[in-house]
């Protein structure tokens, strides 16, 4: 353990966390999300939902303030425009959590799966909510 450290940071979650450069990028993911075939490194974090995972990586990374979109979400397939719960929630934590906070942009399905494959990692969880997934860009730190 550490001290000042949320413990949903999981020693491999850490190590990846410091190892990303600027405008790298972490996707934190749901429970149907195809983590392991998309390519980056898998961290499993099953037990924590995707809010509680986001909240503890930006407790200690930055977003990128460089960008217009380093939030990013997917799109409801069939209706663009909707919000659903677990990105609301998002937004809110990264109101009140983020460094430079932003609003989320998003991404039409299969374009956030294009995108999450270029990540850095992937940090799966056990969010069962639909449409939990996030991908962020890192910042610098100042």
């Amino acid at each position: 353990m550490l001290r000042n450290i949320n413990p949903l940071l999981s020693p491999d979650l850490l190590h990846c966390l410091r190892a990303m450069g600027h405008g790298d990028e972490i996707v934190i993911a749901d429970a149907n999300f195809p983590g392991s075939s998309s390519g980056p490194m898998c961290i499993r974090a099953d037990g924590s939902s995707a809010s509680e995972i986001l909240a503890a990586i930006l407790s200690v990374m930055p977003l990128d303030s460089f960008v217009p979109d380093p939030a990013l979400t997917m799109q409801v397939v069939d209706d663009p425009q909707a919000i659903p719960e677990a990105v609301a929630e998002f937004q809110r934590i990264i109101e009140n959590t983020a460094d430079a906070p932003a609003k989320i942009q998003t991404l039409e399905r299969f374009a956030f799966y294009d995108r999450a494959s270029t990540a850095f990692a992937i940090v799966q969880t056990g969010e069962r909510r639909l449409y939990g997934n996030i991908i962020l860009k890192k910042g610098v730190i100042e």
